[in-house]
Order: C-alpha cells, then structure tokens, then sequence
C-alpha cells in the first residue's frame, strides 16, 4: 500500500502535469511543464514545521503556503492572470490537490 501511495503522489507531481501543459498550454506545452514543475518549490514552507514532514499531517492548512487563503489566490490567478503567472497559479493549484489527495485519501 505504501508504494502505490509514493507511487501515486509522485506520478502527480512530476508526470500527470505533463498533461495540464499539453491540454491547457499546447502552444509552450514545454515551458509550462517546467514552470509547473518549479512549483514544486512551494514545498519550501515545509522548513518552518517540526517535524519537516510528518505523514499523519495533512499540509493543506497547516504550512503557510500550503494556507486555504493561498489556496484561494491560487486559484484566482488560475483564472485572472495571463501569460506564465497563470502557469504557476495552475501549477501551485494542482500542487495543492495533490497534496489534498495525498493525505485524505491514504489517512
């Protein structure tokens, strides 16, 4: 069970965005992947926490980049920005959903 939960959250951070850039950004598919990919970053928040990471805590509303107000203008830029900073909004969005699943669906 643990390796399909590893397996899972890793396919949805590194490969399933893979897809968001080819359907939503075709015309820089590649640019949005790798925009998408340095989202990953957001994890940075994760430094603040003790312990750093803990796989009985859900990171939705417990790490401040991981907030539901960041989560909110996440998805706000999703629709309202242009260009890449709609890429790292989508980017930071999905993050977010991965985590959200990552958590409440193998607890």
């Amino acid at each position: 069970m643990e390796i399909a939960k590893i397996s899972v959250h890793y396919f949805l951070h590194l490969v399933f965005p893979v897809f968001i850039a080819l359907f939503f950004f075709r015309q820089n598919w590649k640019k949005a992947y790798l925009i998408m990919l340095c989202t990953m970053l957001v994890d940075v928040d994760h430094l603040l926490a003790t312990p750093m990471f803990d796989s009985h805590r859900c990171s939705i509303g417990f790490h401040p980049l991981h907030s539901y107000y960041a989560i909110v203008v996440y998805a706000l830029g999703s629709i309202f920005l242009k260009g890449d900073y709609r890429i790292i909004s989508v980017g930071l969005l999905f993050h977010m959903l991965t985590d959200f699943q990552d958590y409440y669906c193998w607890n």
